[in-house]
């Protein structure tokens, strides 16, 4: 019985986390690196992000060997007379003034020209206003209309743990998915109803403050089809943990079927 058991969990497990290990538009236990990127911006946060380890670990390594090197050189058994001008000087004075800011300037050019990239949203192909609620998330297509007239709205909801089905992961599967189309600029028009939420999908980039009687807005261009998940980032109340986001990017033939059956 117990074989059975172990046997029925190890599928559930690798059923549910196959497609998002291959990928990794999950997050996984005991995670450190990045999800996998799904769009243009997050691989440029990516990028961004290891040329300044690179400027870290250099910066780094320097400063332990002059540390080093000191304690080294001044320890009380090569205890000699210091040159007062070594200590003192105005050269060594600028260099470790200039040097520094020399290396933030480095990293300042490309931070400040992805930052401005992603603020900039021309001409979207579409719209999704997302409004966040204690605690669950309400979506609207604002350019799509159902046979009645009206715009197509719903809310998602965290699928709880006794409903769970085998390839559903906890905490991060909800009843209605957002869904929108690969290779298409879509602009998220972002709000909260009550408190300040934060809309979060790591593997597109997506990190947008929704703020009670504020929209904020982003853009994203999704690459390839996929399940992404997310969760609010801003602590919004006890059931913070539990409002959690899944995007569901399908062919543009799919989404428009999946909008004429709305």
């Amino acid at each position: 019985m117990n074989l059975i058991i172990f046997g029925s969990v190890f599928i559930g497990i690798f059923l549910g986390f196959t497609n998002n290990i291959l990928q990794l538009d999950a997050p996984t236990p005991w995670q450190i690196g990045f999800q996998d990127g799904a769009s243009p911006g997050f691989e440029g946060i990516i990028t961004l992000h290891d040329s300044i380890m690179f400027y870290l670990i250099w910066i780094l390594v320097s400063v332990f060997w002059v540390l080093l090197s000191l304690v080294s050189y001044f320890s009380s058994n090569k205890s000699t007379l210091v040159y007062k001008y070594l200590n003192h000087g105005t050269l060594i004075e600028l260099i470790w003034t200039i040097s520094p800011a020399l290396v933030l300037i480095v990293i300042a050019f490309p931070s400040f020209k992805l930052l401005y990239t992603w603020d900039e949203v021309i001409d979207p192909a579409l719209t999704v206003k997302v409004t966040g609620h204690q605690w669950y998330w309400s979506y609207e297509y604002s350019d799509m209309l159902t046979e009645s007239g009206e715009a197509i709205e719903f809310d998602s909801y965290m699928i709880p743990d006794s409903d769970l089905e085998i390839g559903q992961l906890r905490l991060l599967d909800v009843d209605q998915r957002l869904i929108i189309p690969v290779d298409t600029h879509v602009r998220y028009i972002v709000t909260g109803a009550d408190v300040i939420h934060d809309f979060c999908v790591p593997s597109l980039g997506l990190k947008i403050d929704a703020t009670p009687g504020r929209l904020n807005q982003a853009s994203a261009l999704v690459e390839r089809p996929g399940v992404f998940y997310g969760q609010c980032s801003e602590i919004c109340g006890v059931y913070h943990a539990f409002m959690p986001i899944a995007i569901e990017a399908v062919s543009v033939t799919d989404f428009f079927q999946w909008v004429d059956g709305q």
